[in-house]
């Protein structure tokens, strides 16, 4: 169950807007909106690339990056696939 309370006000073209497409989903306008907030949200943060570490982290960050890959059979075979639009 849902504890914080969100509140925001919109012009009645938005809300219906909204509601058509949260309808067109199978939803209710909070179940929607939240859904596509959140996403956003998501996407933001992962749109970042700068972030701060201490020089320990950063020293462990950059060993990872020099590292050779490690050996990933599955992604080995998924290479080796020709994509569906090759094989026209």
């Amino acid at each position: 169950m849902r504890a914080a309370a969100i509140n925001l006000r919109a012009l009645p073209e938005q809300r219906d807007l909204i509601d058509q497409a949260a309808s067109l989903l199978g939803k209710n306008r909070s179940d929607f909106m939240l859904e596509a907030a959140c996403e956003l949200a998501q996407n933001v943060l992962l749109d970042q690339v700068h972030f701060q570490l201490d020089a320990g982290k950063y020293q462990a960050f950059v060993e990872l990056l020099d590292a050779p890959p490690e050996q990933n059979p599955g992604l080995k075979r998924l290479m080796a696939l020709r994509a569906p639009w090759d094989n026209a």
